[in-house]
């Protein structure tokens, strides 16, 4: 069941000489429960075109449907309630909050939106990630790891339609890379959320379901892993 669907995307900063083609006329849908990786080198658009997916940025011409709504028929105020809701977005900087321990930062969105925490998910979050005994450590008595693993969290902490990752490896060192990507693909599974990856790890990317690759802003290539 397709879960998110893009049509004929541009998107162009600055003018004259400073004009810069970021997307042009990117089209492509996914599944529901997919786990796709964008692939492409350095100012290909990937980051452009996840933020645009995530409601953060918006493109000058095309559309994206999620679950079956226009992302963009909605105001700002409706855009942020989307951010918080249907889109969880995990970046390769941590963007965690210094002065909240683990689970005031994962549990962050749930409290901006004034929704309950549902207890039962939390804890089973907190296993998942394997944070059980740092529930209440500050950011900086964490590893980089462990940082990445309560911004997953804090991603998956609202159960969004679609998990928005950009490089989150991108900052780790091997090991933690690997546990980082097992452990989304595990969330991948376990809760049937659709995962959207940009990274330049060609064998991260081979652990996806699907590749797209991008360059110029363009979609070079689009095929299913065969694994």
């Amino acid at each position: 069941m397709e879960i998110l669907r893009v049509e004929h995307l541009s998107k162009i900063y600055g003018d004259g000489e400073n004009r810069v083609l970021a997307l042009s006329d990117v089209s492509f849908s996914v599944e529901k429960g997919e786990f796709l990786a964008i692939i492409g080198p350095s100012g290909s658009g990937k980051s452009t075109l996840l933020h645009i997916l995530g409601g953060v940025d918006k493109p000058d011409a095309g559309k994206v449907f999620l679950d079956g709504s226009d992302v963009f028929d909605r105001n700002d105020d409706q855009l942020a309630i989307f951010r918080r809701r249907q889109v969880g977005l995990i970046y390769q900087f941590y963007n965690l909050i210094p002065m909240l321990n683990v689970v005031e930062n994962i549990t962050l969105p749930l409290l901006l939106d004034g929704q309950k925490v549902n207890e039962a998910h939390l804890k089973e979050l907190i296993v998942t990630l394997q944070l059980e005994g740092r529930e209440n450590h500050l950011p900086n008595r964490l590893s980089g790891g462990q940082q990445q693993r309560v911004s997953i969290g804090r991603a998956l902490i609202s159960a969004p339609a679609v998990v928005l990752a950009d490089e989150p490896t991108g900052n780790l060192d091997s090991k933690n890379s690997h546990e980082i990507v097992e452990l989304m693909k595990q969330s991948n599974r376990k809760y049937k959320q659709t995962l959207i990856m940009i990274t330049h790890d060609e064998n991260i990317a081979s652990q996806a379901d699907r590749v797209i690759a991008i360059e110029d802003g363009r979609i070079l290539r689009d095929e299913v892993n065969g694994r």
